[in-house]
């Protein structure tokens, strides 16, 4: 049996979640309940209107002083013996990867230590979004950071072990992530207002100022993009081009530059997809 009570603890939103993780939650239970309940089983369905529709979210690019003073508070993590005894080696190291790869939370997270190849300066994800594996460089400093990782908390660890664990034989959680990400937030005080900035938003920082980068160094765009979008993992070009045409919208200078030398490369880049 699954009372009304049960279905109501668990469709509560958790304070790390977004909107569209408790809807998708929702969703599940609401699957499991009604086949209980057509099989005979006493299941309390929760009804639709408990999910609601996720409001707008504006990316927030981090500023370089923002940046800088982040990843201040970071180094001055202090680990919990009993929950966290690697926080201070594991989130330095942790966020700024996250940041100069463009890559998704639980990309990073669950990556094992036979995903890292720090001789040649790379690892792979393996199965990321979209089911595909990729291979993602990492910065020389960071290399020699990783290899100082591996040498401090993984001497006898099993290749199959999580490179950024939480405890042996457990990765970092989602929660773990974000909880810490909030406190150095607050410790910048750059304001969080219940809605962002995100750990995410790294992603979208690190998009955009990889596309300035390109257009201020006049690179070809056309024969750029598609290197972005094996590296953040796209399936389409349309989701590429958000990036773009984010940038444009940030930055006036780059829309007047792409207006001028690509007056028609969104719309470009966008049939990739339909032929």
């Amino acid at each position: 049996m699954i009372t009304k009570s049960v279905v109501d603890e668990w469709c509560l939103r958790k304070t790390y979640e977004t909107q569209t993780n408790q809807n998708s939650r929702i969703s599940i239970m609401r699957i499991l309940c009604s086949y209980l309940s057509e099989l005979g089983f006493d299941a309390y369905v929760p009804p639709k209107r408990l999910t609601r529709k996720a409001p707008k979210y504006n990316a927030h690019i981090y500023t370089d002083d923002e940046l800088r003073r982040f990843f201040e508070a970071v180094d001055k993590s202090r680990s919990v013996p009993s929950e966290c005894p690697y926080r201070h080696i594991i989130m330095p190291i942790f966020f700024r990867i996250l940041y100069t790869s463009g890559l998704r939370v639980s990309e990073l997270r669950l990556a094992k230590i036979e995903d890292f190849h720090l001789d040649e300066g790379y690892f792979i994800v393996k199965s990321g979004k979209n089911n595909k594996d990729r291979i993602i460089p990492i910065h020389p400093v960071l290399v020699k950071k990783c290899k100082e990782l591996k040498s401090t908390i993984h001497i006898d660890s099993d290749e199959s072990e999580y490179f950024f664990m939480k405890l042996p034989g457990k990765p970092l959680t989602l929660q773990c992530v974000y909880k810490n990400f909030r406190r150095y937030l607050d410790k910048t005080e750059i304001s969080h207002n219940g809605r962002g900035p995100r750990v995410h938003d790294f992603r979208h920082t690190y998009c955009v100022n990889l596309l300035k980068k390109w257009v201020y160094e006049e690179k070809n765009l056309l024969v750029y993009l598609p290197y972005m979008k094996t590296m953040l993992g796209h399936e389409s070009f349309d989701e590429t081009a958000y990036y773009l045409k984010l940038t444009a919208t940030l930055f006036p200078m780059i829309q007047l530059k792409l207006e001028s030398s690509y007056p028609n490369i969104i719309e470009t880049i966008e049939e990739y997809d339909s032929n």
